[in-house]
């Protein structure tokens, strides 16, 4: 039974669903910011190009002799001072700090998923127009009761106390319009 549950669970949780929504909302966001980026490209090119094409070639070599010397350096004074004690516990001191590391990306993984999902679920709900219901709901909820009111006429009739400190019982349902009477003609 515990297998059915799960995949009940599974099939029936709207999470992954309000994810897919979320991340559309997003990236529909986000490409309404290409037109201006395009924009601004389009400006920028022309003085970048030009850039390019006065770089001297022999000044991108020599740089690119230099950032190759300095790499090979380095190699060689790394590769120089291995130790195999240390070279050991380095991978160990390693291995566990990435065990850490991945452990911190899973959890900001299952944030980041959670904070798109909840945002899919606001964008589903203003797609269906849920948003303004609510607002209704909770306009009813914090609007008084009439009741007070009808005080009096539980104290002339001799209401109980117990009766007093019950709250009125409110109907859930959508109200219906009263039916339209027919107009009576005299003839």
């Amino acid at each position: 039974m515990a297998i059915v549950d799960d995949l009940k669970k599974t099939l029936t949780d709207p999470t992954p669903l309000y994810f897919a929504a979320g991340t559309a909302d997003l990236a529909v966001q986000q490409a309404k910011k290409v037109p201006a980026l395009i924009e601004q490209v389009r400006e920028q090119a022309p003085a970048r190009i030009e850039a390019v094409r006065n770089t001297d070639p022999k000044v991108v070599q020599e740089k690119a002799k230099e950032v190759q010397d300095a790499v090979t350096a380095k190699v060689t004074e790394v590769l120089g001072s291995f130790d195999p004690k240390k070279l050991g516990e380095a991978a160990q001191d390693l291995a566990l700090r990435g065990v850490g590391v991945a452990a911190e990306y899973a959890v900001r993984a299952k944030e980041t998923y959670d904070k798109v999902a909840e945002h899919g679920e606001q964008t589903v709900r203003a797609w269906r127009g849920e948003v303004a219901e609510e607002i209704v709901e909770v306009a009813t909820v914090v609007e008084p009761d009439p009741a007070p009111a009808a005080e009096p006429e539980q104290a002339a009739t001799g209401g109980s106390a117990a009766e007093e400190a019950k709250p009125a019982a409110r109907r859930t349902g959508t109200r219906k319009a009263p039916a339209k009477k027919a107009a009576v003609t005299e003839g």
